[in-house]
């Protein structure tokens, strides 16, 4: 497995946990103080296509690792639950790290 796979997905993990995070705060700013409605709206829709992409990266990782499908689904619902997204990414490291495969180096003439 390339680095990339891994490194992508670690990116879109903390952007959608952090964003989860933002939004979460909005919604209290939202509806506990009645304010921040249309910041709401599109921090939601930020967090939303940030976690389709999330999805994509986190399945690629998962197929490629051979995950079972209790694994997978963890890790694809870990990105609606706040602040899991950080401690399953840091589990998801853990465990793809020695898969890793590093591209051989080629000499220069």
């Amino acid at each position: 497995m390339k680095k990339s796979v891994l490194t992508r997905y670690r990116v879109m993990a903390y952007a959608t946990a952090v964003m989860l995070l933002v939004l979460c705060a909005s919604m209290v700013l939202k509806y506990g103080f009645d304010t921040g409605a249309n910041a709401t709206l599109v921090i939601s829709q930020i967090h939303g296509v940030l976690f389709i992409v999330y999805l994509v990266f986190a399945f690629d990782l998962g197929s490629k690792a051979r995950w079972k499908f209790g694994k997978l689904l963890w890790v694809l619902v870990s990105g609606t639950i706040p602040t899991a997204a950080f401690f399953v990414e840091r589990q998801v490291v853990r465990e793809i790290e020695p898969l890793i495969t590093e591209a051989p180096v080629r000499a220069t003439a």
